[in-house]
Parts: C-alpha cells; structure tokens; sequence
C-alpha cells in the first residue's frame, strides 16, 4: 500500500516540485492550496488530488485532514510549506501585516499540526516535515519579520523534537538557502517605506542583490529541495534539521565556527551595507 503525504501550498515552487517528485516515486499526494481551481500543472488521478486548503482557515485544514484519510486510508507525512516573505523595516508594517505574517508562517503551521496529531497519535507513527529557511537560523537585512516568524518556527519544531517522540511521531525542519523560486514575487509582501523614507537606501541595496541574475545563477532549485524533504520523511532517523543549498550551508557554518558577529559582518557586506 502507497504511502500519503499532504502537502501545504502545493500551487508553486517547493510544495509544487515536492508534489511532483512524492507522485514520481509512488506515493499518494493530497496537494492543497487556496486556489485548487486554477492548478493546471499537477493533474488528479488516483494517487494525486487537489484541495483547497488555507492555512489561516482552520475548516479547510481539518477538511483536508478528513479528505486524505477518507481518499487514501490514512497520512504517513505532513508538509507544512505554505508560507511567504514580509520585506521591509519593522515599523513599516502595518498591525495587519505583522500579525498575516505570523498568522500564515507559525500560527497557520500550528493549526495544521494540530489537526493531523490526533490521526498521528492513533497510528503510533507519522512525520511532520516544517519548512523554514535559513532564515530561521539568521537573519537578512530587512527580513526581520520574515526571519522571526521562522525563528519561532524552529524553536517550536525543535521542541516538538522532544514533546512527540514518545508517540512514534518525527518532527523535520528543512531550511534552504536562495532558491529559484517565486519568492521575491507574489511571495513576498514588500511594505511601504513611504512613510520612512531613511530606509530607501538599504532597500534598493537588496532589491539589487535578490535581483541580479549573477547572485541568482547560483540558488538551488524546488527539485533539489523536493529531494530533501523526500529524504527527510524516509530516511527513519531522528535527524532534525535539514539545509539546503551551498550558501546555506556556508552561512550556517560560518555562524557555527566563527560566531555570529563574523557571520553578520558577512552578510552586511554581500549586500553592500
């Protein structure tokens, strides 16, 4: 009997090779997204289907608890992947826009953890793959609502570690680096600076560097991610953590071996700062 994985914002990049890749090697993929309707890349058949699911709307989260279960038999993986960027100075963002950031990035991942421990529990047995980034293990300039919504992310993943080992339930954090994705487009929620026009300088800086094809050539892929988490939800292991890509491993290396200060002054300094 085929495994069944439920992947979080399967419409693009990640979640959507990650589908890919899960149905390639066999397994039954519930692939959800807000707009199911207007997917035309991944086609239903009898081990892939779409549903709706919006992580901020519980309803449709348990819905598609209920569907994968009634569809397949059961869930053996849990990808949370939707998510996206807030970009801008902290005091830019309007209450709504911090409080969406979190609400999608860690509250909305709550909620679906939530809604599939109880089918894990019952079985004894489950993984729950949470993507952050490596902006969960530091931070970018101007990412610090991005970069704090994942920090807190991977604290709760690294405690879950713990709290759900008794019950046979993984708990797995991939963090990729720079990946060719749609990141800096409809992921990413750049804020208004028109108000704090002293920012402008620094933003048009990063603006430059995520959009200069020569710092770009070198991100990873969604396939190469989508491997990741395959092997991450296979490989039976404890392992925690997961990165992704050169430069993440870089950085999370220099930060280790060097200490932070080193591995700010770095980053400070790729981007012209």
């Amino acid at each position: 009997m085929a495994s069944t994985i439920v992947i979080t914002g399967a419409s693009s990049g990640i979640g959507k090779a990650t589908a890919q890749y899960f149905h390639q090697k066999g397994w039954n993929v519930l692939a959800t997204m807000r707009k199911p309707e207007a997917e035309q890349d991944l086609k239903e058949d009898a081990r892939l289907k779409l549903c709706r699911l919006d992580v901020v709307d519980k309803a449709s989260i348990q819905s598609a608890v209920d569907l994968a279960i009634s569809t397949f038999g059961g869930i053996d993986v849990w990808l949370n992947n939707a998510g996206y960027g807030a970009f801008g100075p902290m005091e830019a963002g309007t209450d709504e826009q911090i409080r969406r950031q979190y609400d999608v990035n860690f509250f909305g991942v709550i909620d679906c953890m939530k809604a599939v421990l109880p089918h894990f529990k019952a079985r004894k047995s489950g993984v729950i793959v949470n993507v952050t980034s490596i902006g969960g293990l530091l931070t970018l300039p101007l990412f610090g609502m991005y970069n704090s919504s994942k920090f807190a992310l991977e604290g709760l993943t690294e405690g879950l570690w713990f709290d759900l080992a008794p019950f046979g339930i993984r708990v797995k954090l991939i963090e990729p680096g720079g990946i060719k994705t749609d990141f800096g487009g409809r992921s990413m929620d750049t804020w208004d600076i028109s108000n704090f026009p002293e920012y402008k300088e620094q933003m048009e800086k990063m603006i430059v560097r995520f959009s200069d094809p020569a710092n770009t050539k070198n991100f990873g892929t969604p396939e190469m991610v989508a491997e990741v988490i395959y092997k991450a939800a296979t490989d039976g292991t404890d392992r925690l953590r997961y990165l992704v890509g050169k430069d993440a491993k870089f950085f999370a290396a220099l930060r280790g071996w060097l200490g932070y200060r080193t591995q700010m002054k770095q980053v400070k300094k790729y981007f012209g700062l």
